[in-house]
């Protein structure tokens, strides 16, 4: 396995006491199996590896990363050895990162255990060569305490990448955007125009971002956009949904999973909804959100956000029919699938926007075994084609 390293140390300490230090380390990290050497192009230390770590020479180099930090990608492995206070620097970069919910590690230890530890990192980056890429904008919501997964599980099952950005990086987006903003189908509502404006700029904001990051889908922690952006990304996702770029709210991943997989498999849009009411005796539930694609509706008008009354949120009117309700779990390991009707269209003020009320079977598991807040509604029936590959990736239908 070829292993790069990349080194970054501060000009205030002596160049060639850190370049004894790091020969010497490197010879001892060198084995039959593994070959470690310097890259000094940045641009050229991902190219060919196996796995690339950044060697933290010396104290004083956190600047130094920082001005790189576009260049370097997620997770970030810090090599350190124990002179010229590399271990210090490495440990606040490292903190930096997971302040900004970045994944990484410091490499500090013996010669054994960084030869150990360096090989299976290694293996574990060259295993599965992921085919997608999704982005957490931010972090999932505090409300969702059982939204995280284990990220090499979806990487083994799916060939999905989880891609880690800052919603700092979606603010800066937002506040240097400057290019005009172009009519659009939501402008032809009658909703004040001034809101709509903000929202198309996060949207447009957010589409650089996934072009940068080249990203399949994402989800983003959106309630923090409205005290720092004062707007809503309830019409940033719909737009993203119908052009094929899967997004859902509130930083939930297993609801992006779950989406991801619907169009992947099916080729179909679907919807990321809250249960507000169920009906175990009449097995109705009431499904809402403030976002949903505009291809699932008849019709739609604009409202505010519905816990925060501002912003731009969607009340859409989606056609009665068919549907299929799915939700994976975080652990990746099961599922819970209903086929059911769309019976019809609502609408209460103290609810998200959009409120569709459906009848499916079995409801009460939702109340004794659910597997999340949220659902995912597709229409159409397709319970076969979901549960079949579903199984064959190893979860188990509650």
């Amino acid at each position: 396995m070829k292993v790069k390293v990349y080194p970054i140390k501060s000009p205030l300490h002596d160049r060639k006491v850190l370049d004894n230090s790091t020969s010497e380390l490197l010879n001892h990290l060198n084995t039959d199996s593994i070959h470690i050497s310097i890259e000094n192009d940045i641009d050229k230390i991902y190219d060919g590896s196996d796995l690339t770590l950044i060697l933290v020479q010396s104290g004083g180099s956190e600047n130094l990363f920082l001005e790189n930090f576009g260049k370097f990608k997620e997770p970030y492995y810090l090599l350190t050895y124990g002179t010229s206070n590399s271990l210090a620097a490495s440990l606040e970069i490292l903190a930096f990162l997971k302040n900004h919910h970045l994944k990484g590690e410091v490499l500090h230890g013996d010669n054994d255990y960084l030869i150990s530890r360096i090989q299976h990192l290694a293996r574990k980056e060259s295993s599965v060569t992921p085919k997608y890429s999704l982005g957490v904008l931010g972090k999932p919501s505090d409300w969702l305490i059982s939204s995280n997964v284990d990220e090499d599980v979806l990487l083994d099952k799916f060939q999905i990448k989880l891609i880690h950005i800052s919603l700092l990086e979606v603010e800066k987006a937002y506040s240097d955007f400057s290019q005009k903003i172009e009519d659009d189908v939501f402008t032809k509502d009658s909703y004040p125009k001034e809101e709509i404006t903000k929202a198309e700029k996060l949207y447009l904001a957010l589409n650089q971002i996934v072009r940068k990051y080249h990203l399949d889908g994402f989800t983003i922690r959106c309630f923090d956009l409205l005290s720092s952006l004062k707007t809503t990304a309830c019409l940033a996702l719909s737009k993203f949904n119908d052009q094929g770029i899967i997004a859902s709210c509130e930083g939930d991943i297993p609801s992006l999973i779950t989406m991801f997989l619907v169009k992947k498999l099916l080729s179909k849009t679907s919807f990321q909804a809250n249960p507000a009411r169920i009906d175990v005796k009449n097995n109705t539930i009431l499904l809402t959100h403030c976002t949903i694609p505009l291809s699932l509706c008849s019709s739609f008008s604009l409202n505010s956000h519905f816990e925060s009354n501002i912003g731009v949120g969607i009340h859409g009117e989606v056609k009665t029919g068919d549907i299929t309700m799915l939700r994976i779990n975080s652990a990746l390991n099961e599922y819970f699938i209903e086929e059911g009707k769309l019976l019809n269209n609502q609408y209460e003020k103290n609810l998200c926007r959009t409120q569709i009320v459906c009848t499916f079977p079995n409801l009460e598991k939702l109340l004794l075994s659910p597997l999340g807040n949220h659902e995912i509604i597709i229409l159409g029936h397709y319970k076969k084609e979901l549960a079949n590959y579903l199984n064959k990736a190893g979860l188990k239908e509650i």
